[in-house]
């Protein structure tokens, strides 16, 4: 069925609570684990057609935030979407305390019990208003950065457009084009400090009200991270301080010198090579038309995904004016349909993002079978390796997408562990600093930004720029506003998805094995079971990342990078 065909209508939260309170009455009565599997398929088979609905209206919006339609969909959903949590909670309230909780235990799983105590821990009917309150302000957000409206040498651009001109060869077009988006972001500092004070001091609130001392262990129970902490990810980030930011500092001044440069300023950063960053050699349609190539050589699973994605319109790529800006997949659970968002700009992040969304589809799309709906996806940062790892598994295809561009494309998207990771942690700590100390001012917070930035990425020089030099670059990371300590995610699924792709030299055929069989577990496992179920080294353990990214290292440092 076409994407476009799929019927949004708004759920009736009354109706709907009557359904569950009835299935909720049957689970209470119920001895048996048969009667209680009849309960709760009910149940499930009620929450996905809401949470079809929801995200039906959340796509739309984001692939037009000028709808009028579903401007006030999302709205409604911003406002119902905590409701529906809290009649969820009823459900999980009766999966913690069954007493028959070891049958369902043996049925489902202990994960789905372990994700239910955190779910109850982390809702009471007391925060209602304030998780609404929460989505407004992240709409808010979302609507200020889509609407975002840059004018550059006559033309109107938005966020995503102009992605090229900051990484254009020409470094005058580059300072241009960084002043440009920079003058948005300064124009309305007023606003983003304002939406993200009032963030902070919710969330805040809303974890003291549960009992937490702030929000930062409330954010990871309500994250489903069942077996690690913020002392687990402190270690993690340690780590990332001792062994790859000092490798950052070497891959940086390496590109200062392919570039012919003595020193790199943040609007020389964007630019890799002396001719030029890679490029896709055509354009979306083209790409679109490859990458059904790609999947149907790489797997007979792949094929069949990549082509109902394609035959039922569960893509949008295209930037446009009144779109929201990023890429994400989702899933629509009563179509089995995962979909894919985007905004192609021309540069090669269009590779980039398709096939790390498509790693995300995929897991899905092999995971539907799931009747659990929490197991279709995992946890977020287990969800990070499919899609990092798809990133580098087609790797062998790439040629096809950037021609002549090929040898540096691969160079370029190789480094990006030792260039992201240390920006990544970056965002965790300044978070965790952020939510420790909600009182802080927003000058506080710039200048706690600057100070860690500065700790893992010390060659960072923002010359001039005087609203980055304070402490302003953090407002274009929308995760920071959405999702706090989601970002963390992908630096621990990198070190992961490093080790796919060092494995695919080795062995291509046992590691994409190994690779279908974690997406094919979906979520029914915990990050670290997970982790393990694929002979993943754990990054939280002492020594991993060492031993993961010197292997990139070596790699890199094998490739006379002068002559790309």
């Amino acid at each position: 069925m076409n994407f476009n065909d799929y019927e949004y209508k708004r759920i009736d939260l009354d109706e709907v609570k009557k359904a569950m309170e009835k299935q909720f009455a049957i689970m209470d009565e119920t001895t048996t684990i048969e009667e209680l599997e009849v309960a709760v398929k009910e149940v499930y088979r009620i929450r996905n057609e809401v949470e079809t609905m929801s995200t039906l209206a959340s796509i739309r919006f984001s692939i037009n935030m000028k709808d009028d339609f579903y401007k006030a969909e999302n709205e409604y959903q911003n406002n119902a979407s905590p409701i529906m949590e809290g009649i969820v909670h009823k459900f999980y309230q009766r999966l913690v305390s069954s007493p028959i909780k070891g049958e369902l235990k043996a049925r489902y799983g202990e994960h789905l019990i372990n994700l239910a105590t955190l779910a109850v821990q982390t809702f009471s009917d007391a925060i209602i208003e304030d998780l609404q309150e929460e989505n407004r302000l992240i709409t808010a957000y979302n609507m200020l950065v889509g609407n975002a409206k840059i004018d550059f040498r006559g033309i109107t651009y938005n966020l995503s457009t102009m992605t090229p001109f900051i990484s254009d060869y020409d470094r005058g077009t580059r300072i241009e084009a960084q002043k440009a988006v920079t003058r948005f972001f300064e124009d309305h500092e007023a606003t983003f400090d304002d939406i993200y004070d009032q963030l902070v001091k919710l969330r805040h609130k809303i974890a003291v009200k549960l009992g937490y001392d702030n929000y930062i262990q409330y954010g990871y129970d309500k994250l489903g991270r069942t077996d690690y902490g913020p002392e687990d990810v402190k270690r993690f980030r340690n780590q990332v301080y001792e062994h790859i930011s000092p490798l950052r500092l070497e891959l940086k001044k390496k590109q200062a010198k392919r570039i012919g440069l003595d020193h790199l300023y943040y609007y020389d950063a964007p630019l890799y090579f002396n001719t030029g960053n890679p490029k896709p050699v055509s354009d979306e349609a083209y790409m679109v038309k490859e990458a059904g190539k790609m999947y149907s050589e790489l797997s007979p699973q792949t094929h069949d995904f990549f082509e109902f994605m394609r035959k039922n319109n569960l893509m949008d790529l295209t930037s446009r004016d009144g779109k929201r800006p990023g890429g994400y997949c989702t899933y629509l659970s009563d179509y089995k349909a995962p979909y894919i968002f985007a905004n192609f700009n021309g540069t090669d992040h269009d590779v980039v993002v398709l096939t790390h969304e498509a790693g995300h589809a995929f897991q899905v799309y092999q995971s539907r079978g799931y009747e659990v709906s929490e197991y279709q996806f995992p946890t977020l940062e287990a969800c990070e390796i499919h899609s990092m790892s798809m990133e580098y598994l087609t790797y062998p295809w790439m040629k096809g997408f950037f021609g002549d561009d090929y040898e540096k494309f691969i160079y370029d998207h190789s480094s990006k562990p030792i260039e992201f990771i240390p920006y990544g942690v970056v965002v965790d700590e300044f978070q965790h600093w952020v939510y420790e100390y909600p009182e802080a001012t927003p000058e506080q917070r710039k200048q706690k930004w600057l100070e860690i930035d500065r700790k893992y990425r010390p060659e960072i020089d923002y010359e001039d720029n005087a609203f980055l030099k304070r402490g302003g670059y953090w407002f274009r990371q929308g995760h920071i506003f959405r999702v706090p300590f989601y970002y963390i995610d992908y630096t621990l699924a990198l070190i992961c998805a490093v080790q796919f792709y060092v494995k695919s030299t080795q062995d291509r055929k046992k590691t994409w094995m190994d690779y279908l069989n974690l997406c094919n577990q979906g979520g029914s496992q915990s990050f670290l079971q997970l982790l393990e179920s694929a002979d993943l080294d754990n990054p939280f353990k002492e020594g991993t990342v060492q031993k993961v990214i010197y292997k990139i290292r070596d790699l890199l440092n094998s490739i006379d990078d002068t002559k790309l």
